[in-house]
């Protein structure tokens, strides 16, 4: 088997070392691993397929004789490293919102559009977290006509980072938080707040959410309105979608296009307590979904909760998953090829 020399941007980060992680698991064929990461941790040690492997730190030359570059490094990083990855040979996977809406750059859920695939010219974005979870949960839907979208999310705080775990972690243990992550306390709080704000109240992460989830499942128009909350849980992410449709549908059929699609557990006994959370989808790739009833307030619409691992499926695990397809699609060496 053709093995590849794999580059991990940001590779001493949580989901740096999920990749790495996911990587070993799900044997991507790497001939060679190389972590990168700032001057700051450049020289320390990483496990990886039973070996230590030094970290070294990112710069321009970074990048020679790489196949595969996955960058979860913020988006500043991935602005200014990305292209000279990728005019060195490399095909980028990006993890940050860097790229995500620039109309030349594929946003990819392998579930949903692996067709995108096609188009890459040396840079594939990676979407936000609660995206991901939620097209993969709506992608079975599409058949019933997709007319509007209501999310509100609950986010884990491994979607901010280190920074904002042990702020968590602090606070639960009555510690005080000398550099927290957040502008008000997390433990017994629930922010509704993730990222900026913009002036028409909405925060970015609602806006990813939105125009993200149009761009993946190729409708420009969809209605979508997104509220984003952080809670005081260390990972997963949990989504009440409440989808209006176009078309009529029995209940039946709503369950077996969930059953039958790809990515998808469906845990939906509410009578026995059972329905998704975030503890029973830690450390899965799949996506969750449960609560799955009728909307009665719509003529065609129902409600769900779509619970998700943030760091595996909502990050590192769909950035794998992308670039397994890329080897399998012939995809992946396009730009050496060329």
């Amino acid at each position: 088997m053709q093995k590849y020399c794999v580059a991990v941007v940001g590779a001493t980060g949580l989901v740096g070392r999920k990749m790495l992680q996911l990587l070993e698991e799900r044997n991507f064929p790497t001939g060679e691993l190389i972590p990168l990461a700032s001057a700051a941790s450049a020289g320390s040690t990483l496990s990886f397929a039973g070996k230590e492997v030094v970290v070294r730190e990112l710069n321009e030359n970074s990048f020679e004789g790489v196949d595969l570059a996955l960058f979860s490094a913020g988006g500043n990083v991935s602005k200014t490293y990305a292209p000279i990855a990728a005019a060195a040979g490399a095909v980028v996977v990006d993890n940050s919102s860097a790229w995500r809406m620039d109309s030349t750059v594929p946003l990819v859920v392998p579930e949903v559009n692996p067709h995108a695939l096609s188009g890459h010219s040396g840079i594939i974005a990676n979407p936000n977290c609660s995206t991901i979870q939620m097209v993969v949960a709506l992608q079975p839907l599409k058949r019933f006509g997709i007319k509007r979208l209501v999310v509100s999310t609950y986010q884990g705080v491994t979607g901010s980072g280190k920074k904002a775990v042990l702020q968590l972690e602090q606070e639960l243990a009555g510690k005080p938080v000398d550099n927290p992550a957040y502008p008000h306390p997390i433990a017994n709080n629930c922010l509704p707040h993730i990222d900026r704000f913009f002036e028409d109240g909405y925060t970015r992460e609602e806006h990813k959410m939105v125009h993200e989830t149009r761009k993946i499942m190729e409708t420009a128009n969809l209605p979508v309105s997104a509220t984003c909350v952080r809670i005081p849980v260390i990972g997963g992410h949990s989504e009440s979608i409440n989808i209006e449709f176009d078309k009529p549908f029995e209940m039946q059929e709503i369950l077996n296009a969930l059953n039958d699609a790809p990515g998808i557990v469906v845990t939906d006994t509410p009578s026995e307590d059972r329905y998704p959370m975030p503890l029973t989808a830690h450390e899965d790739d799949a996506v969750f979904v449960g609560r799955i009833r009728r909307d009665p307030s719509v003529t065609h619409g129902i409600n769900m909760w779509v619970v998700s691992d943030n760091l595996r499926k909502g990050a590192a695990t769909n950035t794998i998953q992308i670039a397994e397809l890329l080897v399998k699609q012939g995809l992946l060496r396009i730009r050496r090829a060329g």
